[in-house]
């Protein structure tokens, strides 16, 4: 099966951002619609399920901390029971919405901090996947590839794609850069299409250690906020056109 490109939408209440939003619809497969908890809101989050739907792109939620203020990529200390709460919350909301456009929701994505911090932790893993599982064991679980969180979504029965990010750098153990390191994020297109060229052809990425690393994935990221996001989309699509 081709890669599933993905970009995370409707975390901007700015026109042009939401207009870039409906354009990069056209390059993508799936998307991950934030739920109101670190960015979006209603209207937002109804507007983006329709273009979505409209345009025949899968649908995911895109459930964060509580987090406006620092969009939902402060590290938070919680409970186990608070993430499954708020996972639950935030995808009933969106489920909703879908539901009422007589739609299909697709797959879950956790986003920022929630997703870094619940990758290779078991007690937080755990808690996003019971909290996807009994929203729904047909949805698909998005997470970090070769992460903890893999191996309990799978032994709980659900399917996962397995993500790797177009526009972020890697340490030699698989674990992303923090955002918190200048060298985090990949800014130029050149770099991010060597980068993007490796994951579609050898799944492989080179990590800031300047080491090989293998990962196998089933989906690639490309961050919605980011100020390239709609010619990084094109450039991978065109990319993955001619790599076929």
């Amino acid at each position: 099966m081709p890669i599933d490109i993905n970009c995370d939408m409707g975390e901007s209440g700015d026109a042009l951002a939401l207009k870039n939003d409906e354009e990069i619809l056209n390059y993508v497969t799936s998307i991950n619609i934030a739920c109101g908890y670190h960015a979006g809101n209603h209207t937002i989050m109804h507007n983006t399920v329709r273009n979505a739907i409209r345009k025949n792109v899968r649908i995911g939620a895109h459930p964060g901390y509580p987090d406006l203020e620092g969009f939902g990529r402060r590290n938070m200390d919680v409970s186990a029971q608070e993430i499954y709460n708020m996972i639950v919350y935030q995808v009933g909301a969106l489920q909703a919405f879908v539901a009422v456009e007589k739609g299909v929701l697709h797959h879950v994505k956790p986003h920022g901090a929630l997703y870094n911090q619940s990758a290779n932790n078991i007690e937080k893993a755990t808690a996003v996947v019971n909290a996807v599982y009994d929203l729904n064991p047909a949805y698909v679980l998005y997470c970090l590839a070769g992460s903890e969180m893999v191996n309990i979504a799978k032994a709980k029965g659900l399917l996962v794609f397995e993500e790797v990010f177009s526009d972020r750098r890697y340490n030699e153990d698989g674990t992303l850069v923090s955002r918190e390191e200048p060298d985090a994020l990949i800014h130029s297109e050149e770099e991010m299409l060597v980068h993007v060229k490796g994951i579609l052809t050898a799944n492989e990425v080179m990590s800031v250690q300047q080491k090989k690393i293998h990962l196998s994935a089933q989906t690639l990221c490309i961050h919605g906020d980011g100020p390239h996001a709609l010619d990084f989309a094109k450039k991978i699509d065109t990319l993955r056109q001619q790599i076929g």
